[in-house]
């Protein structure tokens, strides 16, 4: 079996995890292993019936094309952790080998590592005859791998007889101890976090990207959730959230200011005449921007729907290539993790993306009088290539507008 094509910009994947064991029987279209790419998660299923014999280990990088895993002929009596065909007559092969590791065949089963717990081993420096697996007959999985630590290396002390003489208080200054653990682990990228990181320094290299802040009274928009929260999920299936009001705004702040829709491509200008908001979501992996599509077009009902569905789909790492190609605007919330405030980055190859904060209680001055009220910090990163000040302002004290009198975003005023 080999790594299928899963998109036309991909050209390699990283094995993210095997599913079934080498020498496991697995039915056809039975799912025996999950694939990795900068964008998703591919489920790669069996092709026929038989006993799975892996090739490539957990972590590897390959290219479309690539051999991972063969199925042999085989029935269920014969799967389980049976020794490969191949590998079966080894013992009568070799048998001067054996006696030269001393070890019984059983022992050996025991503590064999799978290919991905072996390689995090040859990393660490540690044998395998150390490890004390906790998989079936005793296999060392990748998780004991990855909770495996090196031997500390025996220490030079003096001898006893001169330790004895030396005062404690001299031993006390001249030697500083360290207490706790002191371990290291090395992880390889996945290629969704080799992808951000790439990405990222694009941006920062090839972009002119400055950030305008303002802030939000965000009074108006809780009372009118307060009011109608219930009933707006009794009536639609879904909780009346903050992202629908955002979207919503930032939906007709940029039917007013196209350019903060737009993209450069070459030597032009691109505009759309419709939002396509990209929502930024935190996975297992990493993060994802995962697509709402002609978001100018959605009820409030239909943009909440959309954000469930999105964020379902991402924290389960089931989100197609198609979810996430594309968009013209995107909006992250760093608020739900506590952000107070931050610069968000552009999401290449798109012009802005708009940073949402955690509400704070706040003094203010309303009307000669200074009263307290639920604030929060918005910050609007742009490219000034294609953006200028005006445009960048005017859009975001146009989002603010809208987002404190949320009247407006049902009488588009």
């Amino acid at each position: 079996m080999k790594v299928p094509t899963v998109g036309e910009s991909i050209t390699e994947v990283t094995l993210a995890q095997w599913l079934k064991n080498d020498g496991d029987y697995v039915e056809m279209d039975e799912i025996v292993a999950e694939l990795e790419s900068d964008k998703a998660t591919f489920e790669l299923p069996a092709e026929k019936a038989g006993i799975l014999r892996h090739i490539a280990a957990e972590g590897d990088t390959l290219e479309i094309g690539a051999v991972l895993c063969k199925i042999e002929d085989g029935d269920k009596a014969e799967g389980g952790s049976a020794p490969s065909k191949e590998a079966a007559p080894a013992e009568e092969a070799a048998p001067a080998a054996k006696e030269e590791q001393g070890e019984s065949q059983e022992s050996y089963a025991a503590g064999t590592a799978s290919p991905a717990a072996a390689k995090i081993l040859k990393e660490k420096g540690i044998d395998t005859k150390t490890i004390n697996g906790t998989g079936k007959d005793g296999r060392i999985t990748k998780d004991d791998a990855v909770k495996a630590s090196a031997p500390a290396a025996p220490s030079k002390t003096e001898p006893a007889a001169s330790a004895e003489k030396t005062p404690v208080s001299t031993i006390s200054a001249t030697h500083s101890v360290v207490a706790g653990s002191r371990d290291e682990r090395h992880e390889k990228m996945s290629s969704l976090r080799k992808t951000i990181a790439k990405r990222l320094v694009v941006v920062k290299n090839e972009t002119a990207m400055l950030t305008t802040f303002n802030e939000v009274d965000m009074k108006p928009i809780m009372d009118l959730r307060s009011k109608y929260k219930d009933k707006f999920k009794e009536k639609h299936g879904v909780g009346l959230g903050f992202m629908s009001f955002f979207t919503k705004a930032v939906c007709m702040a940029l039917n007013e200011w196209p350019s903060v829709n737009a993209r450069i491509e070459e030597d032009e200008i691109v505009y759309s005449n419709f939002v396509d908001v990209s929502i930024a979501v935190s996975g297992p992996k990493g993060l994802v921007v995962p697509i709402i599509r002609n978001a100018e077009s959605l009820s409030l009902q239909d943009i909440e729907k959309a954000v469930v569905d999105l964020a379902t789909k991402a924290r389960g790492n089931k989100l197609t290539i198609q979810e996430m190609t594309g968009g013209t605007f995107t909006i992250t919330n760093g608020g739900v993790f506590g952000s107070m405030m931050s610069t968000p980055i552009i999401n290449a190859p798109q012009s802005a993306i708009l940073g949402m904060h955690n509400i704070i209680q706040r003094p203010v001055a309303i009307n000669g009088e200074v009263v307290i009220r639920p604030m929060m910090y918005l910050a609007l990163s742009y490219d000034h290539r294609i953006i200028d000040g005006r445009e960048s302002v005017s859009f975001l004290v146009r989002v603010k507008e809208l987002l404190e009198d949320p009247t407006r975003l049902l009488l588009d005023v």
